[in-house]
């Protein structure tokens, strides 16, 4: 993504289709991830100023990443990540506590839940990132959640222009969706009037159950097609 005239490379998940095991016990076992690179060949990283990771769970930066991703770059993570980042050869890694100023971004950490109960307990700490400058618009990009109290306050707190949120309903064979559901976004794009919703993370890891279809014919019913983006794969929009 581009802000504030940089380009900041996400959650990079770069293997080849099929090049990681299936999330164990969750529907369709099929191997990760379930679609090319939108690019294909070698993921490009000229360019890039800011690597961000929310978590490292496989879909979030796989061994491809940890492989591709030039170890030079300034990469921000959660404050659980940062030894395992300095691991794998990343020297300039840095927790994000509370708020980080980088490049004149002021970078804020949010939370979130990866799931409820005994499932939520079990998943990686997971964070979400909103990044601001004066007199620019706010993002928020959320990470892996479900509708809870920290995004609530986020979305309060900071009144972001845009927040991406990732859906995909992503579950396991037993107990509830550990990132948003149709109904999650659905909240998200009602409690936020201001903002614009942008739904990812579907129909690529085996886990995630909603399709992109069955979220644009939720968000239609509701009356919110206009204020949530669903892109497809390689899509990309300016705001």
């Amino acid at each position: 993504m581009r802000f504030h005239g940089l380009t900041v490379l996400v959650d990079p998940m770069l293997g080849e289709v099929g090049a990681n095991p299936p999330v164990a016990n969750s529907p369709n076992p099929r191997p990760n991830p379930l679609v090319p690179l939108p690019q294909p060949g070698p993921a490009p990283m000229e360019g890039v100023d800011l690597v961000l990771v929310t978590h490292t769970h496989r879909d979030h930066f796989d061994d491809a990443a940890a492989a591709i991703v030039p170890k030079q770059l300034p990469l921000l993570c959660q404050p659980e990540d940062e030894a395992k980042f300095h691991g794998l050869g990343f020297a300039h890694a840095r927790p994000v506590t509370g708020v980080l100023h980088w490049e004149g971004i002021e970078i804020h950490r949010t939370g979130g839940r990866h799931g409820v109960g005994d499932v939520g307990r079990r998943m990686a700490p997971v964070s979400g990132f909103v990044l601001r400058v004066p007199g620019e618009r706010t993002l928020y990009v959320a990470g892996d959640t479900i509708w809870c109290p920290e995004v609530e306050e986020a979305l309060r707190r900071h009144a972001p222009a845009v927040a991406v949120v990732n859906a995909g309903a992503a579950q396991f064979l037993e107990g509830g969706p550990i990132t948003m559901t149709a109904e999650d976004v659905i909240e998200v794009a009602r409690r936020a009037p201001g903002t614009h919703v942008v739904a990812v993370h579907m129909e690529a890891i085996n886990h995630c159950v909603l399709t992109r279809a069955a979220l644009a014919s939720s968000l239609a019913a509701a009356g919110l097609s206009n204020r949530v983006w669903i892109p497809r794969d390689g899509e990309s929009k300016s705001f």
